[in-house]
């Protein structure tokens, strides 16, 4: 069964190595270029702190560090957890 708790982000770091480019023809290197975002979240089940980290798709807009996410985490294992 599924639970819900809120969670903290930590950290937000963009992923320089993995490039994703949006045009068909570049003028430059970083031209058109937009890169993936790898977020870690914090959050507390039962007194205990998990931390788990998420991909962001390139072109998405990530989460403030220090905002705040809904976490969805199964009732047995809590460290199996998916960021909302």
């Amino acid at each position: 069964m599924k639970k819900e708790t809120t969670g903290t982000v930590l950290s937000v770091s963009k992923q320089w190595w993995l490039k994703v480019n949006t045009k068909p023809i570049r003028k430059g290197p970083l031209d058109g270029a937009t890169f993936p975002y790898v977020i870690k979240v914090s959050y507390t089940v039962d007194g205990r702190e998990y931390t788990k980290r998420k991909w962001i798709h390139a072109g998405d807009e990530p989460p403030a560090k220090g905002a705040s996410v809904r976490v969805l985490y199964e009732e047995g294992n809590p460290a199996e957890a998916e960021i909302k």
